[in-house]
Protein backbone atom coordinates (compact mmCIF):
# COMPACT_ATOMS: atom_id res chain seq x y z
CA UNK A 1 0.00 0.00 0.00
CA UNK A 2 2.54 2.19 1.11
CA UNK A 3 4.75 1.24 -2.10
CA UNK A 4 1.19 2.55 -4.39
CA UNK A 5 0.83 6.02 -3.00
CA UNK A 6 4.35 6.52 -3.38
CA UNK A 7 4.44 5.84 -7.14
CA UNK A 8 1.38 7.54 -6.99
CA UNK A 9 3.08 10.84 -5.53
CA UNK A 10 6.05 10.53 -7.48
CA UNK A 11 3.98 10.08 -10.76
CA UNK A 12 1.48 13.40 -9.74
CA UNK A 13 4.95 15.26 -9.05
CA UNK A 14 6.72 14.61 -12.44
CA UNK A 15 3.16 15.12 -13.97
CA UNK A 16 3.15 18.73 -12.24
CA UNK A 17 6.58 19.23 -12.52
CA UNK A 18 6.18 18.35 -16.33
CA UNK A 19 3.00 21.36 -16.19
CA UNK A 20 5.23 23.61 -14.45
CA UNK A 21 7.48 23.48 -17.11
CA UNK A 22 5.76 24.12 -19.86
CA UNK A 23 4.04 26.45 -18.18
CA UNK A 24 7.31 28.63 -17.41
CA UNK A 25 7.81 28.06 -21.34
CA UNK A 26 4.98 30.17 -22.17
CA UNK A 27 5.06 34.38 -22.75
CA UNK A 28 2.97 37.13 -21.60
CA UNK A 29 2.67 40.22 -23.50
CA UNK A 30 0.59 43.12 -21.86
CA UNK A 31 -0.56 45.36 -24.57
CA UNK A 32 -1.68 48.87 -23.27
CA UNK A 33 -3.29 51.37 -25.94
CA UNK A 34 -3.67 55.19 -25.22
CA UNK A 35 -7.60 55.07 -27.44
CA UNK A 36 -9.07 53.13 -29.65
CA UNK A 37 -9.34 54.25 -33.49
CA UNK A 38 -8.49 52.85 -36.50
CA UNK A 39 -4.62 53.83 -36.91
CA UNK A 40 -4.09 52.83 -33.11
CA UNK A 41 -6.29 49.76 -33.62
CA UNK A 42 -4.44 48.26 -36.67
CA UNK A 43 -0.87 48.81 -34.63
CA UNK A 44 -2.72 45.97 -32.59
CA UNK A 45 -3.22 43.81 -34.81
CA UNK A 46 -0.23 43.90 -36.46
CA UNK A 47 1.72 43.37 -32.80
CA UNK A 48 -0.65 40.27 -32.66
CA UNK A 49 -0.30 39.26 -36.27
CA UNK A 50 3.43 39.69 -35.76
CA UNK A 51 3.78 37.66 -32.55
CA UNK A 52 1.75 34.81 -34.38
CA UNK A 53 4.26 34.53 -37.31
CA UNK A 54 7.43 34.69 -35.25
CA UNK A 55 5.32 31.33 -33.38
CA UNK A 56 4.11 32.82 -30.47
CA UNK A 57 0.31 31.81 -30.67
CA UNK A 58 -2.28 33.35 -28.25
CA UNK A 59 -3.25 30.53 -26.29
CA UNK A 60 -0.75 27.74 -26.94
CA UNK A 61 2.50 29.84 -25.80
CA UNK A 62 1.64 33.14 -25.43
CA UNK A 63 -0.81 35.29 -22.97
CA UNK A 64 -2.11 38.17 -24.51
CA UNK A 65 -3.13 41.26 -22.00
CA UNK A 66 -4.71 44.45 -23.45
CA UNK A 67 -6.55 47.61 -22.06
CA UNK A 68 -7.57 51.00 -23.70
CA UNK A 69 -7.15 54.02 -21.42
CA UNK A 70 -9.98 55.15 -23.56
CA UNK A 71 -8.48 58.50 -23.94
CA UNK A 72 -7.91 58.94 -20.37
CA UNK A 73 -4.43 59.23 -19.13
CA UNK A 74 -5.34 58.75 -15.37
CA UNK A 75 -6.70 55.33 -16.76
CA UNK A 76 -3.76 54.74 -18.54
CA UNK A 77 -1.44 55.57 -15.05
CA UNK A 78 -3.64 53.06 -13.61
CA UNK A 79 -2.91 50.23 -16.91
CA UNK A 80 0.83 51.05 -16.38
CA UNK A 81 0.63 50.26 -12.73
CA UNK A 82 -1.58 46.85 -12.99
CA UNK A 83 0.77 46.12 -15.64
CA UNK A 84 4.13 46.34 -13.72
CA UNK A 85 2.66 44.40 -11.11
CA UNK A 86 1.49 41.57 -12.78
CA UNK A 87 5.22 41.83 -14.41
CA UNK A 88 4.75 40.07 -18.11
CA UNK A 89 7.71 39.35 -20.81
CA UNK A 90 7.40 42.74 -22.40
CA UNK A 91 5.01 45.46 -22.17
CA UNK A 92 4.11 46.71 -25.55
CA UNK A 93 2.73 50.79 -25.10
CA UNK A 94 1.00 51.77 -28.39
CA UNK A 95 0.89 55.87 -28.17
CA UNK A 96 3.00 58.42 -26.51
CA UNK A 97 0.92 58.63 -23.56
CA UNK A 98 0.68 55.48 -22.91
CA UNK A 99 4.53 54.47 -22.98
CA UNK A 100 5.04 57.85 -20.72
CA UNK A 101 2.88 56.75 -18.19
CA UNK A 102 4.20 52.99 -18.67
CA UNK A 103 7.71 54.39 -18.77
CA UNK A 104 6.88 55.89 -15.06
CA UNK A 105 5.47 52.56 -13.57
CA UNK A 106 8.75 50.73 -14.36
CA UNK A 107 12.37 50.68 -14.65
CA UNK A 108 12.86 47.16 -15.07
CA UNK A 109 9.88 45.23 -17.05
CA UNK A 110 11.19 45.28 -21.02
CA UNK A 111 8.71 48.06 -23.16
CA UNK A 112 8.02 48.43 -26.52
CA UNK A 113 6.64 51.61 -27.28
CA UNK A 114 4.29 52.16 -30.89
CA UNK A 115 3.24 55.34 -32.60
CA UNK A 116 5.66 57.56 -30.63
CA UNK A 117 6.51 60.78 -32.68
CA UNK A 118 9.21 61.63 -30.74
CA UNK A 119 10.60 59.05 -27.89
CA UNK A 120 13.50 61.46 -26.84
CA UNK A 121 11.46 64.47 -26.31
CA UNK A 122 9.30 62.50 -24.66
CA UNK A 123 11.95 61.11 -22.43
CA UNK A 124 11.28 57.80 -23.41
CA UNK A 125 14.93 57.14 -24.22
CA UNK A 126 18.14 58.88 -24.28
CA UNK A 127 18.96 58.28 -27.61
CA UNK A 128 17.33 56.76 -31.01
CA UNK A 129 20.65 55.13 -31.76
CA UNK A 130 21.19 53.98 -28.27
CA UNK A 131 18.21 53.84 -25.72
CA UNK A 132 19.86 52.65 -22.83
CA UNK A 133 17.65 51.51 -20.56
CA UNK A 134 14.29 49.28 -20.51
CA UNK A 135 12.66 50.76 -23.50
CA UNK A 136 12.95 50.95 -27.32
CA UNK A 137 10.24 50.95 -30.44
CA UNK A 138 8.94 52.48 -33.56
CA UNK A 139 8.41 55.67 -34.40
CA UNK A 140 5.81 57.26 -36.48
CA UNK A 141 8.02 60.69 -37.24
CA UNK A 142 5.91 62.59 -39.60
CA UNK A 143 7.11 63.00 -43.26
CA UNK A 144 6.34 66.48 -42.60
CA UNK A 145 7.95 68.28 -45.97
CA UNK A 146 6.20 65.64 -48.29
CA UNK A 147 2.69 66.13 -46.35
CA UNK A 148 3.24 69.49 -46.92
CA UNK A 149 4.41 68.99 -50.98
CA UNK A 150 1.58 67.14 -51.02
CA UNK A 151 -1.12 69.48 -49.44
CA UNK A 152 0.22 72.22 -51.88
CA UNK A 153 -0.10 70.36 -54.91
CA UNK A 154 -3.67 70.32 -54.14
CA UNK A 155 -4.33 73.29 -52.91
CA UNK A 156 -1.27 75.58 -54.66
CA UNK A 157 -2.78 78.75 -53.15
CA UNK A 158 -3.17 78.20 -49.36
CA UNK A 159 -1.18 80.50 -47.34
CA UNK A 160 -2.70 79.74 -43.90
CA UNK A 161 -2.69 76.23 -42.52
CA UNK A 162 -4.61 75.61 -39.81
CA UNK A 163 -4.22 72.31 -37.04
CA UNK A 164 -6.01 71.18 -34.30
CA UNK A 165 -3.94 69.30 -31.58
CA UNK A 166 -4.17 68.48 -28.19
CA UNK A 167 -1.73 70.76 -25.85
CA UNK A 168 -1.55 68.30 -23.10
CA UNK A 169 0.19 65.37 -25.17
CA UNK A 170 3.43 65.53 -25.55
CA UNK A 171 3.51 63.85 -29.23
CA UNK A 172 0.87 66.23 -30.24
CA UNK A 173 3.03 69.40 -29.33
CA UNK A 174 6.41 68.32 -30.71
CA UNK A 175 4.75 67.76 -34.06
CA UNK A 176 2.68 71.24 -33.68
CA UNK A 177 6.17 73.11 -33.08
CA UNK A 178 8.02 71.58 -36.24
CA UNK A 179 5.00 71.57 -38.55
CA UNK A 180 4.89 75.37 -37.76
CA UNK A 181 9.25 75.60 -38.38
CA UNK A 182 8.63 73.90 -41.55
CA UNK A 183 5.56 75.94 -42.70
CA UNK A 184 7.69 78.89 -42.02
CA UNK A 185 10.46 78.18 -43.87
CA UNK A 186 8.05 78.10 -46.83
CA UNK A 187 6.31 81.50 -45.96
CA UNK A 188 3.26 79.88 -45.02
CA UNK A 189 1.56 80.29 -41.69
CA UNK A 190 0.24 77.45 -39.07
CA UNK A 191 -3.01 78.57 -37.04
CA UNK A 192 -3.71 76.14 -33.91
CA UNK A 193 -6.84 75.69 -32.52
CA UNK A 194 -6.61 73.87 -28.77
CA UNK A 195 -8.98 70.76 -27.96
CA UNK A 196 -8.04 68.81 -25.07
CA UNK A 197 -10.18 65.81 -25.14
CA UNK A 198 -12.52 64.84 -28.01
CA UNK A 199 -15.06 66.46 -27.23
CA UNK A 200 -13.71 70.23 -27.72
CA UNK A 201 -12.50 68.80 -31.40
CA UNK A 202 -15.82 70.30 -32.93
CA UNK A 203 -15.51 74.05 -31.50
CA UNK A 204 -11.65 73.72 -31.69
CA UNK A 205 -12.52 73.12 -35.55
CA UNK A 206 -14.73 75.49 -36.28
CA UNK A 207 -12.88 77.90 -34.87
CA UNK A 208 -10.23 77.79 -38.01
CA UNK A 209 -13.52 78.08 -40.04
CA UNK A 210 -12.24 82.04 -41.92
CA UNK A 211 -8.92 81.52 -41.17
CA UNK A 212 -7.21 78.98 -42.82
CA UNK A 213 -6.94 77.76 -47.05
CA UNK A 214 -6.74 73.75 -45.44
CA UNK A 215 -6.74 71.82 -42.46
CA UNK A 216 -4.01 69.31 -41.50
CA UNK A 217 -4.52 66.80 -39.02
CA UNK A 218 -1.35 65.35 -37.60
CA UNK A 219 -1.28 61.72 -35.75
CA UNK A 220 -2.44 63.72 -32.08
CA UNK A 221 -4.84 60.34 -30.83
CA UNK A 222 -7.39 62.84 -29.20
CA UNK A 223 -7.81 64.45 -32.84
CA UNK A 224 -8.19 61.58 -34.64
CA UNK A 225 -10.44 60.12 -32.53
CA UNK A 226 -13.03 62.39 -33.09
CA UNK A 227 -11.64 63.40 -36.87
CA UNK A 228 -15.13 62.98 -38.48
CA UNK A 229 -15.97 66.49 -36.47
CA UNK A 230 -12.98 67.94 -38.42
CA UNK A 231 -14.13 66.52 -41.69
CA UNK A 232 -17.94 67.84 -40.99
CA UNK A 233 -16.39 71.15 -40.99
CA UNK A 234 -14.42 71.32 -43.75
CA UNK A 235 -17.22 70.18 -45.45
CA UNK A 236 -19.80 72.56 -44.55
CA UNK A 237 -16.98 75.59 -44.57
CA UNK A 238 -15.41 74.20 -47.95
CA UNK A 239 -11.85 73.48 -46.33
CA UNK A 240 -10.28 70.65 -47.83
CA UNK A 241 -9.08 68.77 -44.20
CA UNK A 242 -5.88 66.55 -44.89
CA UNK A 243 -4.25 63.89 -42.51
CA UNK A 244 -1.25 62.71 -41.78
CA UNK A 245 -2.34 58.43 -41.15
CA UNK A 246 -4.18 57.03 -44.08
CA UNK A 247 -7.02 55.82 -42.02
CA UNK A 248 -8.37 58.78 -42.05
CA UNK A 249 -8.79 59.57 -45.63
CA UNK A 250 -11.39 56.32 -45.66
CA UNK A 251 -13.20 58.44 -43.03
CA UNK A 252 -13.80 61.73 -44.90
CA UNK A 253 -10.42 63.59 -45.35
CA UNK A 254 -9.36 64.22 -48.92
CA UNK A 255 -5.72 62.91 -48.75
CA UNK A 256 -2.76 61.61 -46.64
CA UNK A 257 0.61 60.68 -47.71
CA UNK A 258 1.56 58.36 -44.72
CA UNK A 259 2.25 54.76 -43.95
CA UNK A 260 0.05 51.97 -43.21
CA UNK A 261 -0.29 51.72 -39.45
CA UNK A 262 -0.66 47.66 -39.27
CA UNK A 263 2.74 47.50 -40.61
CA UNK A 264 3.80 49.39 -37.99
CA UNK A 265 2.80 46.82 -35.72
CA UNK A 266 4.47 44.12 -37.41
CA UNK A 267 7.58 45.93 -36.78
CA UNK A 268 6.90 46.29 -33.53
CA UNK A 269 5.95 42.60 -32.79
CA UNK A 270 8.92 42.00 -34.76
CA UNK A 271 11.19 43.50 -32.15
CA UNK A 272 8.77 42.39 -29.24
CA UNK A 273 9.68 38.86 -30.29
CA UNK A 274 13.69 39.66 -30.42
CA UNK A 275 13.09 40.65 -26.42
CA UNK A 276 11.25 37.70 -25.59
CA UNK A 277 14.15 35.92 -27.07
CA UNK A 278 16.80 37.28 -25.16
CA UNK A 279 17.36 41.06 -26.54
CA UNK A 280 17.82 43.54 -24.55
CA UNK A 281 15.31 46.77 -25.41
CA UNK A 282 18.79 49.16 -24.18
CA UNK A 283 20.61 47.85 -26.74
CA UNK A 284 17.82 48.24 -29.83
CA UNK A 285 17.87 51.31 -31.62
CA UNK A 286 14.55 53.15 -32.43
CA UNK A 287 13.02 52.10 -35.44
CA UNK A 288 11.49 53.94 -38.03
CA UNK A 289 9.41 53.67 -41.23
CA UNK A 290 10.27 54.73 -44.68
CA UNK A 291 7.35 53.59 -46.71
CA UNK A 292 4.96 56.11 -47.63
CA UNK A 293 1.58 55.54 -49.62
CA UNK A 294 -0.78 57.87 -50.98
CA UNK A 295 -4.24 57.78 -50.14
CA UNK A 296 -7.03 60.29 -51.62
CA UNK A 297 -10.52 60.50 -51.42
CA UNK A 298 -12.50 62.65 -54.60
CA UNK A 299 -15.82 62.17 -52.70
CA UNK A 300 -14.42 63.84 -50.00
CA UNK A 301 -12.80 66.71 -52.28
CA UNK A 302 -15.72 67.46 -53.65
CA UNK A 303 -17.55 67.89 -50.80
CA UNK A 304 -14.87 69.64 -49.30
CA UNK A 305 -14.89 71.90 -52.51
CA UNK A 306 -12.26 70.82 -54.35
CA UNK A 307 -11.41 68.62 -57.43
CA UNK A 308 -8.35 66.32 -57.61
CA UNK A 309 -6.53 66.36 -60.70
CA UNK A 310 -6.32 63.12 -62.52
CA UNK A 311 -2.04 62.37 -62.02
CA UNK A 312 -2.62 62.55 -58.63
CA UNK A 313 -5.50 60.24 -58.32
CA UNK A 314 -3.36 57.46 -60.77
CA UNK A 315 -0.56 57.85 -58.45
CA UNK A 316 -2.56 56.72 -55.09
CA UNK A 317 -2.31 53.67 -53.72
CA UNK A 318 -5.49 53.54 -52.63
CA UNK A 319 -8.59 56.09 -54.00
CA UNK A 320 -11.15 55.43 -51.81
CA UNK A 321 -14.52 55.19 -52.76
CA UNK A 322 -13.62 53.51 -56.22
CA UNK A 323 -14.77 50.46 -57.86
Amino acid sequence: MAKTFLRILATALLITGFGLAQAEQGKTVAITQIVEHPALDAVHQGVKDELAAQGYEEGTNLTLMHESAQGNSAIAAQIARKFAGEQPDVVVAIATPSAQTMAAATRNLPVVFSAVTDPVGAKLVESLDAPGGNITGVSDMLPLERHLDMLLRVVPDAKRIGTVYNPGEANAVALVELLEETLEKRGLTLEKAAATKTSEVLGAARSLSGKVDAIYLTTDNTVISAAEAVISVGERAGIPVFAADTATVERGAVAAMGFDYYDLGRQTGAMVARILEGASPADMPVETVDTLELFVNPGAAERMGITLDDDLISEAAKVVGSK
